[in-house]
């Protein structure tokens, strides 16, 4: 009886394994394991940089305001820079396990917007080669946060702050880069939600060019005249650069809010 199905299901054109393939278990495989919206992805990777950066100026200032105020000028000082208030205990394991969890997420949306970009100017050449431009800041950005992360300023002060320059060139680079992409794509269309977007691009990104120049003015001046208190107007536009630093990354929210983050395995029928 067996063999008389088996030659039966062969005339018909319809095998046995075929039809255990095509049975419920592949169904269940294809369904997603994971679905997250985009918009809570996003408020949640910056949110983990943003709450790392407050616990550790707060904790400094609570706990370490001495050892995380003193400059080589000896000067009066209120409040630490960011390398100084991420250099202490706990503060530099907070610094490490926020920034460690918030750079993965990071890499998925710069890979996010190269395709996003690439939908969008597909025969434009030069705006396609802005888009890898783009992308290579991007990662340069994360990659110089993680190294002036946990290379500390009071373990390898070079390192730190060759991460540092690598981290601010390759943020004002990108959002330069970014906000030069969206003015094309202005031309053609935008949502209301991108509308919002690019024009807070466009401000955040005028905000941190000033704070950043600021930041250098203040910078210089405290190593030049060592006077009292300009190192705390550093370090406050210090606090000013990687705030909107941090809001320019959280405009994402508006580019991609209607989609998400989603982990699943193939289908049955692509394993083989």
């Amino acid at each position: 009886m067996h063999i008389q199905e088996v030659q039966n299901e062969l005339i018909s054109g319809c095998t046995p394994v075929t039809r255990m393939l095509q049975g419920p278990y592949g169904l269940d495989r294809d369904k997603p394991l994971f679905r997250l919206p985009f918009t809570i992805f996003a408020v949640g990777t910056v949110f983990l940089a943003f709450c790392g950066l407050v616990s550790c100026i707060f904790i400094s200032l609570l706990f370490h305001f001495e050892e995380s105020t003193a400059t080589h000028c000896k000067v009066p000082n209120y409040l630490p820079s960011i390398s100084a208030s991420i250099s202490q205990t706990p503060e530099r394991y907070i610094w490490r396990l926020c920034i460690g969890l918030h750079s993965a997420p990071r890499f998925l949306v710069a890979a996010a917007y190269l395709n996003f970009y690439r939908g969008r100017f597909a025969k434009q050449c030069a705006e396609r080669a802005l888009s890898w431009l783009n992308l290579g800041c991007a990662l340069g950005e994360n990659l110089g946060l993680l190294l002036l992360t946990y290379v500390s300023s009071n373990e390898t002060y070079s390192v730190h702050k060759n991460g540092f320059i690598v981290f601010i060139m390759n943020a004002l680079i990108h959002m330069a880069i970014t906000c030069r992409l969206w003015q094309v794509i202005k031309k053609y269309s935008l949502s209301p939600e991108e509308q919002t977007s690019y024009l807070w691009k466009k401000s955040l990104f005028a905000f941190n060019v000033t704070s950043s120049l600021f930041a250098a003015y203040f910078y210089r001046r405290h190593n030049k005249y060592c006077e009292s208190g300009i190192y705390t107007f550093f370090a406050f536009c210090e606090y000013l650069v990687v705030l909107s630093n941090m809001a320019f990354h959280m405009t994402a929210y508006w580019d991609f809010g209607t989609k998400e983050v989603m982990i699943a395995t193939p289908p049955e029928d692509k394993r083989f």
